[in-house]
């Protein structure tokens, strides 16, 4: 489903440029659930960033489903990004002025999705993970594992190719994380592709694969 063959990504701040990726070659197959480790700064974000088409990488190729990225034009990687992948942040990205419903429904209707569909693909996302009495809550009427479980939610509901989680759990007490996995493993047990940077080893453990990253390197991709 994924390739990317010697992925290069540099930040420059005036003259001076840091090389955050060195040369990554890395594949995902449609079904799997990866992991991706490594210190703090090793390059984990910035690698998802890259695959997820939320970046531009410095050099390197990147193919999804045999397209190649760099041929994309921008409205064609928002449109791709909007039909084929979903995203899950850490500090969970919701709307505060929007209810549960819709933040949820929004990435719907901005693939045109009528009004009704929409609400009611939005109903049922939130359903699957616990929420379905929540519908009308804002975000500030949330405690953060319902606010991270409203993400999941905006993430699924349009049934995505591919769902990217950026350190998921960062922000949550035990039991949420517990809770944000459990629903990890029950979205790839259905078939879910998922690809998730973590620097937790027991949550890493969720994954059938776990991929180390050091000094913008791949140093290991072990199934598990």
């Amino acid at each position: 489903m994924i390739e990317i063959k010697n992925l290069v990504k540099t930040f420059k701040d005036g003259p001076v440029e840091t090389r955050v990726l060195k040369g990554i070659d890395f594949a995902a197959a449609s079904g799997e659930f990866i992991a991706i480790m490594g210190r703090s700064g090793a390059g984990k974000s910035t690698l998802l960033y890259q695959i997820s088409l939320l970046d531009e990488p410095s050099g390197g190729e990147i193919r999804i489903n045999g397209k190649e990225a760099h041929a994309m034009s921008e409205r064609e990687k928002m449109l791709f990004r909007l039909a084929e992948f979903g995203y899950v942040f850490q500090d969970y990205a919701l709307l505060p002025e929007l209810t549960a419903l819709e933040n949820v429904a929004l990435p719907l209707y901005m693939q045109g999705t009528s009004r009704a569909a929409a609400e009611a693909k939005a109903a049922a996302a939130l359903e699957r993970v616990g929420l379905g009495k929540r519908l009308g809550n804002l975000p500030s009427q949330l405690s953060g594992g319902e606010q991270q479980r409203v993400s999941i939610s905006r993430a699924i509901a349009h049934t995505p190719g591919v769902l990217f989680a950026d350190e998921p759990t960062a922000n949550l007490d035990k039991e949420s994380s517990a809770t944000v996995m459990s629903i990890f493993k029950e979205l790839h047990e259905g078939g879910q592709t998922i690809i998730m940077v973590t620097h937790e080893e027991e949550f890493a453990r969720f994954a059938e694969r776990i991929v180390k990253l050091d000094d913008g390197k791949i140093i290991s991709d072990t199934r598990i």
